[in-house]
């Protein structure tokens, strides 16, 4: 693909560039090839706790690292490597991804694995950086981020089935990386596809927008906290089902049924589009949380208990899109939006951590309140931004 072009070349769809639909289908894989890990953490992680080769403690802290890791190193490709040479990035990426999920079939200690998977989380969030810088170019950020989601979830579902029903029980947690170890060697040949460089974004020196403004800041943390909220609730439903006197096999159905409410609710999503206002989806999106917390923390019956967490995984997935909307509004540079995936998956690393804080007693029924309180802080963040935004456009 050719450089930054000139605006009369510009492609309405497009601040800058003109990436072909097999190049921006290319580039997305790139992020969701590296976003695999998450659909697929409790799998191989969960294999490699049955081989006894971590404990409890070592795995959490395992799942957290990579996590963080994932976050910060979509922070680091995002701001400080440029959108250039793109292809041979991608390569350089996804090949070493491939060696490091095989390499871990190859450690023999805890401290290795938590090495091996914390490096690989960097470089899984270089891979996020290259689709969100994509999508960050778009005139339809929700829309193309609908996309990202929906591939990477779709991708997720298929490999959590291949790997729970086939491979970790005919080749353990070793037969579960080497899988994933080679939908990254595969993915090299997608590389090939990504455009050679994307072009900077557009420059407005008069344009007082950045990602240390006020408005930037609190969009950022309303997302944070909302996943904050998604973080805590996933990590402890299988105890506070248990809670409720319900059976792990429950609600391990109703896991994998919820993975596909979350297909279900960004096919939604990207069907809906720009015809839903971000602000309107946000605060219908945190409502509906809200409410299916409050019956989690009310004692619900099986059916109950179904419908809240169905609910929430649909929003889970629903809300993603306008969450980029969300950035995007709040900074128009759009540097804001490349700190998305950072903020959401920052959040949901630390939500566990944070309720974990208010839990006395091994009792998991705080868990629905601490995340009521963390949907009402990403309102009242969102309400704060809000009429910030009002304010700055009366004074402009």
């Amino acid at each position: 693909m050719a450089p930054a072009q000139s605006s009369s070349s510009q492609h309405s769809d497009w601040l800058v560039g003109n990436p072909t639909r097999v190049q921006q289908w290319a580039a997305l894989w790139i992020g969701s090839a590296g976003l695999q890990i998450l659909g697929l953490q409790p799998i191989l992680l969960g294999a490699l706790y049955s081989e006894k080769r971590v404990n409890f403690d070592e795995l959490a802290m395992i799942a957290t690292a990579e996590f963080i890791t994932i976050a910060l190193g979509s922070v680091i490709a995002g701001m400080l490597l440029s959108t250039r040479h793109l292809r041979t990035k991608s390569a350089v990426l996804l090949a070493a991804l491939a060696v490091l999920n095989y390499a871990v079939s190859y450690a023999t200690t805890p401290n290795e694995l938590l090495i091996l998977r914390s490096v690989a989380g960097l470089l899984e969030g270089g891979t996020v950086a290259i689709s969100i810088e994509l999508i960050a170019r778009s005139h339809h950020a929700e829309r193309l981020g609908g996309f990202f989601i929906l591939l990477q979830t779709l991708a997720q579902c298929l490999l959590a089935a291949l790997l729970a029903l086939w491979v970790v029980p005919a080749m353990g947690s070793s037969g579960g990386f080497h899988v994933l170890a080679a939908v990254f060697a595969l993915s090299l040949i997608v590389a090939y596809f990504v455009p050679s460089e994307y072009g900077d974004l557009p420059k407005q020196p008069s344009n007082m927008d950045g990602v240390l403004t006020v408005r930037a800041i609190l969009a950022l943390l309303a997302l944070f906290t909302f996943w904050l909220f998604i973080g805590a609730l996933w990590a402890f439903l299988e105890p506070l089902g248990a809670r409720y006197g319900i059976e792990a096999r429950s609600v391990g159905l109703l896991v994998s049924t919820g993975l596909a409410f979350q297909v279900l609710g960004v096919l939604c999503a990207t069907w809906i589009d720009r015809r839903l206002d971000y602000r309107l989806a946000i605060v219908a999106c945190s409502l509906v949380a809200m409410s299916a917390a409050a019956i989690l923390a009310a004692n619900p019956s099986l059916q109950m208990f179904w419908i809240a967490v169905l609910a929430i995984t649909f929003v889970w997935m629903f809300i993603a899109p306008y969450h980029i909307g969300l950035a995007v509004a709040a900074d128009s540079s759009r540097s804001s939006a490349l700190l998305v995936p950072a903020a959401q998956i920052l959040g949901a690393a630390m939500g566990p951590i944070a309720a974990s804080l208010f839990i006395t007693n091994d009792d998991v029924g705080i868990v629905p309140v601490f995340g009521m309180g963390a949907l009402l802080c990403s309102l009242a963040l969102f309400g704060t931004f809000l009429l910030f935004s009002r304010r700055r456009a009366i004074t402009v």
